[in-house]
């Protein structure tokens, strides 16, 4: 746990400098609560059903859980020796570290650098998270497909038709192009890859590509990314019931996944900000008031933050060991000078 500790100090040195993203983030919220009220929204927050918040912490939670299960078998087929317990303690202090850093990236690059650290096998820690992260978008994706198209039978919305069958688009292209990236990066002039992005970038496709002789994994690690999706569209509509949202489950389908792939851009803090913008907008035809829709999309992100919670709880019991270890062995090395200094006189 100590050489976890030390592996994401420089992962905390980078939130400390995140100054960009924090006045995004501050540009963004004044922005929107400027055009939302922001005291009845937390009013609204206030009056939410506790029922359906003890259900939605209870879903948080498990989908942690689910989450670190997928992971865990990546690693397994990779062959990276770890325990179980230990690659849960790097991903629950990873993903609390991660609530600093930008969002989406922050809790995947703390990861990536403290299993490294641990492995010392950087570039198959690398691929387990970017593999991980890729079947998560790819999953947000499908979720999203299948939402328009359950919803648009009988709530047809072009606009909104528009952006969540772009989004999804956009997602499997991209992560077509990840996967298959040790193919196509090798098409550039072999003379770039001697240069250093270039060739970290490729080792880093041949790590992932290396799972795609893997199906069996791969489609175990697809199958529980969809079904953390799915927790979340009904934590969300969980979330919504207890505000008193009367949204059909079906639009959760659709406004969620864009609602995640929003906070999985690394240009906010903790996921506050756009992905709060998006969702008030994509509610507004459902006749949601902005308001309403305001406190939805911040239990959201808050339920998000309690998912971290195991991890702080795990960082700062080790800190105050560390500290505890540290303070006796103090005491005990003035011990040993003060009977040094009695038997010399």
């Amino acid at each position: 746990m100590t050489r976890l500790l030390r592996s994401l100090q420089p992962a905390i040195a980078v939130a400390k400098g995140g100054w960009v993203r924090a006045g995004i983030t501050v540009l963004i919220l004044a922005l929107l609560v400027r055009q939302v009220d922001a005291g009845a929204a937390l009013q609204a927050m206030l009056r939410t059903d506790t029922r359906a918040l003890g259900v939605v912490a209870l879903l948080v939670l498990l989908d942690r859980a689910v989450m670190i299960w997928r992971w865990v078998l990546l690693l397994r087929s990779s062959g990276t020796t770890i325990a179980t317990g230990a690659a849960a303690r790097i991903f629950l202090v990873s993903s609390f570290v991660g609530s600093f850093l930008p969002a989406g990236v922050g809790g995947d690059a703390a990861r990536a650098f403290a299993l490294g650290q641990r492995t010392a096998q950087r570039g198959a820690a690398v691929a387990s998270v970017a593999v991980d992260r890729i079947l998560g978008v790819v999953a947000i994706a499908l979720m999203g497909g299948i939402g328009v198209a359950v919803y648009a039978r009988s709530h047809p919305d072009p606009q909104v038709q528009l952006v969540a069958t772009s989004s999804a688009a956009v997602v499997c292209v991209a992560s077509g192009a990840a996967v298959w990236a040790d193919r196509w990066m090798r098409w550039l002039p072999a003379s770039s890859h001697h240069w250093w992005p270039i060739r970290l970038s490729l080792r880093l496709a041949d790590s992932i590509a290396a799972y795609r002789d893997r199906p069996q994994t791969l489609a175990a690690v697809f199958a529980l990314s969809v079904l953390v999706q799915m927790l979340r569209i009904v934590q969300a509509y969980g979330l919504g019931l207890g505000l008193g949202i009367d949204v059909p489950f079906t639009y959760y389908l659709v406004f969620m996944p864009v609602g995640l792939l929003m906070l999985l851009l690394p240009i906010s803090v903790s996921g506050f900000g756009l992905p709060q913008v998006f969702m008030v907008w994509l509610l507004r035809p459902q006749g949601v008031p902005d308001e309403l829709s305001l406190a939805l999309s911040t239990l959201i992100v808050l339920s998000g933050l309690f998912g971290n919670l195991p991890g702080a709880w795990l960082y700062l019991r080790r800190e105050r060991r560390t500290s505890d270890e540290g303070q006796g062995e103090q005491s005990q090395g003035g011990q040993g000078t003060s009977g040094k200094d009695a038997r010399d006189h």
